[in-house]
């Protein structure tokens, strides 16, 4: 076996794999540079808090990064900071992964943003040499490093290069790469970056430095009135996103270091649609689109936080999925859940309009998840037989739930239900068949099913037998009729008087109708296979109430036997499948068609 050898390292494949694969654009040379250079002072003010005496150029005021354009197109980027000797710049700036003597100067610590030395590579992004100029502050000259992108680089000794603490870092830009390195171009990117940064940032501009950093976080600013400062937030939120948002909750993760705001989107969103969420670590802008912020139910905020203990990835450009972000994120759902829950409490006005705007959403979620089912069921309205109301006091006293699964079914239902003192409630919209189907879980002892509409058709008042018995040729007629159409009349004495007749189609009569359908359909092998399970037991068919206080009804059915009668039965079972808005199928148009012209023709033979 031989002794071991050293990797042979490629700088440009390097270089070439940040592009491609770690950065997602060649813009984050800027936040590296401003990182490092934050880092560099923050580390100076850690040697000088730990010993006075190690540096005495140290003031009060020290801590200021300054950019430079150059005439040449190229930028130089200064800091005030710790500096590098001359054995720490070979450590840091040209030992690509290395973690030798790191800790001595202090970057493996959290108080730091990145990683010198590892972002200052980024830069070969953009340029194909990279100039620093550094002296220490633990003393000893200035020192000059040269990299270059073909992996080679020389250092010197120029103790003229630069008379105060810190470093100097000069790019010079490659051909298709100049306009990154623009004046206005990367202030902007600084900007973007380090606004919040409490470290000054300068520009130079021929009418002087111009300031990159804000002076602090908006949610950070203490305001006397709390309406001034919630209404500053939501101007704020309203140049950040483009849009102005409906409410707003402060955010706060103390083993996490976290603060921040969270803002309601005020247009509705996509349950399950997640990221922009604009996340600082340590007040740099970490990303505009964090995706794992907040938990899958809370889609309808978008949140901007600061952080100083969650990790980032390897390309500092998203969280690091880990038990620290996971605990964040349930303290951040938690803190959202109270905030719905104070706004039942005080702002009920405010909870309706965030329903009504973000209603189709929620629901969504509450299929799945318990605090959004509880959230629906207390203060989300439905559609009953007694009017729009939460489920909650929908179901106040009461055993049993029963739900219409269509819209249709329940408008054609719901006021026949209600004269009869029956309580049903529409579960036809979107999610809510599965939402009623889900209550029992808030309480074990509720029962939800499906409304059988010959259960209501049970409920209604029968004719006294004599009065039946003198409606027996009206009765021999439509059975004659309604046989054709694969149903049969019933009459009976229901409120509301306007419905002189409802279509009732039982589960069983759908079952039976849905296997005639499918075996009139089949190929030979299916309708073969369809025919050995056999005739139903019973004879399940859809019923065709009259309704005996309608006034028509009662003059249909002195009508004797004959065509106008026939037609007449015929109108009345059209204008109740359509009423209820029931399907109709050929058979059933043929028998609308036919007795709209019959009667037609009836009433002009009579003029």
């Amino acid at each position: 076996m031989t002794g071991g050898q050293h990797f042979q390292v490629n700088l440009r494949g390097i270089v070439d794999l940040f592009s491609q694969h770690l950065y997602t654009s060649p813009r984050v040379f800027a936040r590296e540079l401003v990182q490092n250079a934050t880092d560099a002072i923050a580390a100076r003010r850690a040697l000088t808090a730990a010993d006075p005496g190690a540096d005495g150029a140290v003031t009060a005021g020290a801590g200021e990064i300054r950019i430079e354009p150059l005439p040449d197109g190229g930028v130089r980027v200064s800091d005030d900071g710790i500096g590098l000797t001359e054995s720490e710049v070979h450590t840091f700036l040209a030992s690509v992964g290395s973690t030798t003597k790191r800790d001595e100067l202090g970057f493996a610590r959290q108080d730091f943003l990145g990683q010198f030395g590892i972002g200052l590579l980024s830069c070969f992004m953009v340029s194909d040499l990279i100039e620093v100029v550094s002296r220490s502050a633990k003393g000893g000259p200035a020192v000059r490093w040269v990299g270059r992108a073909d992996g080679t680089y020389h250092t010197e000794v120029d103790d003229a290069a630069r008379a105060a603490i810190g470093t100097t870092v000069t790019l010079r830009p490659r051909p298709d790469s100049a306009h990154w390195l623009a004046p206005e171009q990367l202030s902007e990117l600084v900007h973007h970056y380090a606004h919040l940064l409490p470290v000054p940032i300068t520009l130079a501009t021929e009418d002087g430095p111009v300031a990159l950093t804000d002076p602090a976080p908006a949610w950070a600013i203490e305001r006397s009135d709390p309406n001034h400062r919630r209404q500053q937030l939501l101007d704020y939120a309203e140049e950040l996103f483009g849009v102005r948002p409906m409410d707003l909750l402060d955010l706060r993760v103390p083993e996490a270091g976290l603060t921040g705001v969270g803002f309601i989107l005020p247009s509705p969103s996509t349950a399950g649609q997640r990221g922009g969420h604009r996340v600082y670590l340590k007040r740099m802008l970490l990303t505009e689109d964090a995706d794992r912020l907040l938990p899958e139910w809370a889609f309808f905020v978008r949140c901007v936080v600061d952080t100083s203990l969650l990790r980032p990835t390897a390309s500092r450009e998203a969280l690091y999925e880990d038990d620290l972000l996971s605990a964040v994120r349930q303290s951040l759902g938690e803190q959202i859940q109270q905030w719905l829950r104070e706004l039942s409490v005080h702002h009920p006005a405010r909870l309706a309009e965030f329903l009504r705007v973000h209603h189709l959403g929620v629901k969504a979620l509450a299929r799945h998840d318990d605090e959004m089912l509880r959230l629906v069921d207390a203060w989300l309205p439905y559609e009953t037989s007694r009017g729009p109301m939460p489920l909650r006091d929908f179901r106040q006293g009461a055993s049993t739930i029963v739900y219409t699964e269509t819209v249709d079914e329940f408008r054609g239902l719901a006021t026949i239900a209600s004269a009869a003192g029956a309580a049903i409630v529409n579960g036809g919209y979107a999610y809510d068949t599965e939402i009623l189907q889900r209550l029992p879980r808030l309480d074990p002892s509720l029962r939800v099913r499906r409304l059988d509409p010959s259960e209501l058709a049970a409920t209604l008042e029968p004719l006294p037998e004599p009065q039946l018995a003198a409606l027996a040729g009206f009765l021999d007629t439509a059975r004659h009729v309604l046989a054709e159409l694969g149903c049969v009349p019933q009459v009976r004495q229901f409120h509301p008087i306007n419905v002189p007749a409802l279509y009732v189609v039982s589960q069983a009569a759908r079952e039976q109708d849905l296997r005639q359908r499918n075996q009139a359909d089949a190929d030979d092998l299916w309708s073969s296979i369809f025919a050995g399970f056999g005739e139903p037991e019973t004879d399940d068919r859809p019923e065709l109430v009259f309704n005996w206080r309608h006034p028509l009804i009662r003059r249909i059915a002195t009508e004797p036997p004959g065509p106008t009668l026939r037609h007449a039965v015929e109108a009345l079972y059209g204008q109740a499948l359509l009423a209820g808005h029931h399907p109709l199928r050929a058979v059933d148009g043929a028998a609308l068609n036919r007795s709209f012209l019959g009667l037609l023709e009836r009433a002009f033979a009579s003029d």
